[in-house]
């Protein structure tokens, strides 16, 4: 049984990014992004969209939205650590086996400049990570997340870590 084999038959997430990834692009972005926001509620009070996931990155988009401002205008610092978060611990969750528990261990976020329009974070998991992922019991990463704007700038540079646990000590 190959890698892939082992993370689609255990991880009913992964399972369900596969059936989405089969259908057209905008139908899949939809039930991707639907379910996101029905298991993170503040992703979903965000307004955060996955625009697309190949298995080992994925792209997720906030818009430069009201309820996500701060006070001149940008998206919120929060907004923009939310979407980094949610980006990594999407890539991390699908690439976990089904018995495992992914969790923040560690974020650090430095802003650089003022961003400009919507955001989108694209987070990245190499093989060597997802083979670490697939055969440790417990364990940490760093995943690499990549956030732009809407002048394809980056006004946040992010480190975030994310270890796995067993769901049932």
């Amino acid at each position: 049984m190959s890698q892939s084999d082992t993370i689609n038959s255990s991880n009913p997430l992964r399972q369900f990014v596969n059936f989405a990834n089969r259908q057209p692009a905008w139908i899949s972005r939809w039930l991707m992004t639907r379910l996101f926001r029905s298991k993170v509620k503040l992703a979903g009070t965000c307004g955060i969209e996955i625009l697309a996931t190949d298995g080992k990155s994925v792209t997720f988009r906030q818009r430069n939205i009201r309820k996500t401002q701060n006070h001149i205008g940008n998206v919120h610092a929060a907004a923009m650590t939310l979407l980094a978060e949610s980006a990594t611990g999407f890539i991390t969750g699908i690439n976990l086996p089904g018995d495992k528990l992914p969790l923040v261990k560690r974020m650090d976020i430095n802003f650089v400049r003022r961003s400009t329009g919507d955001m989108t974070a694209t987070a990245y998991l190499t093989d060597e990570q997802i083979a670490l992922m697939q055969s440790q019991e417990k364990g940490e990463v760093v995943v690499k997340v990549e956030v732009k704007d809407a002048v394809d700038e980056t006004p946040i540079e992010c480190h975030i870590v994310w270890a796995w646990i067993p769901k049932k000590r």
